[in-house]
């Protein structure tokens, strides 16, 4: 109980900070007067562009690390992240279309719909592949994945050379691309995601047992990854569609959340859940206060932090 009761305190502290956070600084007083209601122009800008950033930022950094310990527990690697079975290359070649191509759509429902189409698409190709090739195992779905997000990156480079003129500039996929949160309505997505993924947890557990004790245990092992796959992508596709593609989260999330819940999916889940929230809306609140007027890229800022969280832990596993 406590570590939950920790971990919510943390996040509400996290989630305050980011909310005062900024070009221009708000304390906390401004931000209980702009909750109670005041109508001043500063008021306003905290409640209807910040505040519903912050928010959206906590909701993604909850996504990744619900995708980050599925793809962890379907792999049976902790060095699995969201991004292994192509999503990262689709929702990236989405947003290129949708950033560089004229639509009739509005910009603001088309890229995240584009980027969202381009994670999930990516991942049935991947299964796809697979399949014709008689490999559904994880080690053929690892390989899969590799080749196509190869193609993809491939392609979206190509889209950026050709359409790209002196009326659109690729500073604005670069952007997308290196991670930026936006703003929308979450609270319907991320409940279905939350539930979806805790649906999954009891079987997950069986499967860390290995492929023979889960078929013992009555555990159909290749539909199951097959679902749990799926599954993952429409969560990691959610996250990337509205925050671009963060890197490291998905990856140290669910160790973190591990060394303070254990390893059984159903604490596990809402606790990596918890930690990525943290750890994105932290981040947010760096890259757009660290370098006013300017905004770094969420992306760059959880690499920095996350490069070395990897390298430690590829060192351990190394060494046992």
């Amino acid at each position: 109980m406590r570590v939950w009761l920790g971990l919510a305190a943390i996040l509400l502290l996290a989630l305050v900070v980011a909310a005062c956070a900024g070009h221009a600084w708000a304390s906390p007083a401004d931000l209980w007067r702009a909750l109670a209601g005041d109508a001043a122009l500063r008021s306003r800008l905290l409640v209807e562009w910040r505040l519903p950033r912050v928010v959206a930022a906590a909701f993604v950094g909850a996504l990744l690390g619900l995708g980050g310990t599925i793809y962890q527990g379907v792999f049976r690697n902790p060095l699995a992240e969201p991004y292994l079975l192509g999503s990262a290359g689709g929702a990236a070649l989405g947003a290129t279309v949708a950033l560089l191509v004229p639509l009739a759509l509005p910009q603001s429902w088309l890229l995240p719909l584009l980027a969202f189409a381009g994670a999930w698409g990516a991942t049935l190709l991947v299964i796809g592949i697979s399949r014709v090739a008689g490999a559904v195992d994880a080690a053929g779905l690892l390989l899969a994945g590799v080749a196509v997000a190869a193609i993809l990156g491939a392609l979206r480079s190509f889209l950026m050379l050709a359409l790209s003129d002196e009326t659109v500039s690729l500073q604005v996929v670069l952007s997308w691309v290196l991670g930026g949160i936006q703003t929308p309505t979450w609270a319907l997505i991320a409940g279905g995601c939350v539930g979806l993924s805790l649906g999954l947890a009891r079987r997950l557990d069986v499967l860390g047992l290995g492929e023979a004790m889960a078929i013992a245990f009555g555990l159909e092992v290749r539909r199951f990854v097959m679902l749990a796959v799926l599954a993952g992508s429409v969560i990691v596709a959610a996250a990337v569609a509205y925050g671009g593609l963060v890197a490291f989260v998905g990856l140290a999330a669910p160790h973190v959340a591990r060394w303070l819940v254990g390893p059984l999916h159903r604490p596990l889940l809402p606790a990596s859940a918890l930690v990525g929230a943290i750890v994105v809306v932290l981040a947010d609140a760096i890259a757009r206060s660290a370098l006013p007027p300017a905004e770094i890229p969420l992306g760059l800022v959880t690499a920095v932090a996350g490069g070395p969280f990897f390298i430690v832990l590829l060192a351990r596993r190394l060494r046992s």
